[in-house]
Parts: structure tokens; C-alpha cells; sequence
């Protein structure tokens, strides 16, 4: 059982996360200001250090939130009995989510922080997230982990179009199923060649 300090802590590492992510929307996820957070949460700057003791241990605790909601969000779906509807429709919700909320994106997907590596424990719901995609992958017949490396790049790169080029729109996004038939037929065709 947690105790009432740990419990207090645990709740104003929480409250700073979602203010450090009201600030990444207002600011981008790359101007996060140490000073700024620490402002609209109201404490001094140093007070902040006994929470973070950096400004990468801030972007691996807000990785780790965004990866457990994307992770919530994806868990909650409730898919298609047949595999490759299954499979779409994992990947159209990752994207949406991915679109929904372009600063988080920017920090699980598009590595813009210079030098922050995510610690293992945040990357680990990273890691849940593929996995899920990889079970699904593997329902639709796909087992080949090179299946898995392409399909990845292919959502990732539609995901990057989308959020590069028209971000409220569906000029890419709308293709996504095209593209994962595409590869599935493809893969699957090789797999009875072999």
C-alpha cells in the first residue's frame, strides 16, 4: 500500500506532467521552460529539482504518459473479429491519436528533443504498444519480422505525412487501409513462395 507522502508525490509528478503537456501545446514540445513549469505550478524553480533533476528526466516521464495513454486508448478498442479489419483498425485509432495530439507525437515518434533517450522503464509502454501491434500482425498472418520493421515505416510514414502536410485533414490518412492491404496481400504471397 502507497502511503500518504508517496501518494501526495505521485499526484504532483502527475500535476506537473499535464502542465509541462499544457505547456508543449502552447509552446511546441522543444521549448518547454524548467522556469515557465515551474511558475504554473507554483513553486521555484529549485523545488522543481526534487521532482526532475532534469529537463530529460521531465521528456521521460511525460514519454512514458503519452505511451500509457496511447497505450489506454488502444486497449479500450474494441476490433473487428477478422484479423485484417482487426489490424486496420489498431492502426487507424494509433494514428488518430497520433494526430489528435501533434506535441506528443513529436516526442514518442519523432525523437525532436536532442539527446533525450527515453529510460527503460518509460520505453517499456512504447514497447506494449508494439507489441499489440505485432499480436495483431501476427493474427493477420504476418510473421516474418521484416513484415513488422515495413508495416511500422508504412503507418509511421503515412502518420508523417499526415501530421507534416495536413494535419486536419485526411489527405494520407485516407490510404492507410490501401496500404496495409497492399503490403498484407504482398506479404502473404511471399510467405507461400517460400
Amino acid at each position: 500500500m502507497i502511503g500518504k507522502v508517496a501518494q501526495r508525490r505521485e499526484e504532483r509528478i502527475a500535476t506537473i506532467v499535464a502542465t509541462a503537456w499544457g505547456l508543449a501545446h502552447e509552446h511546441g514540445i522543444g521549448a518547454i521552460s524548467l522556469h515557465a513549469l515551474a511558475r504554473e505550478v507554483g513553486m521555484r524553480q529549485p523545488s522543481l529539482y526534487s521532482y526532475f533533476d532534469s529537463k530529460h528526466a521531465l521528456y521521460d516521464a511525460m514519454f512514458a504518459d503519452g505511451n500509457r495513454r496511447l497505450l489506454e486508448h488502444l486497449d479500450a478498442l474494441e476490433l473487428p473479429e477478422d484479423p485484417r479489419a482487426a489490424l486496420k483498425g489498431f492502426f487507424h485509432e494509433f494514428v488518430e491519436f497520433a494526430l489528435g495530439d501533434p506535441e506528443c507525437s513529436n516526442l514518442l515518434f519523432a525523437r525532436v528533443i536532442p539527446g533525450f533517450e527515453p529510460s527503460t522503464d518509460s520505453y517499456a509502454y512504447a514497447e506494449e504498444v508494439l507489441n499489440s501491434a505485432i499480436t495483431l500482425m501476427h493474427h493477420a498472418g504476418l510473421d516474418d519480422p521484416g513484415d513488422v520493421d515495413c508495416l511500422v515505416a508504412i503507418v509511421g510514414g503515412v502518420m508523417d505525412a499526415q501530421l507534416s502536410n495536413d494535419p486536419r485533414g485526411d489527405r494520407w490518412i485516407r490510404h492507410l487501409d490501401r496500404l496495409v492491404d497492399l503490403y498484407v496481400d504482398d506479404a502473404l504471397r511471399r510467405s507461400t513462395e517460400r
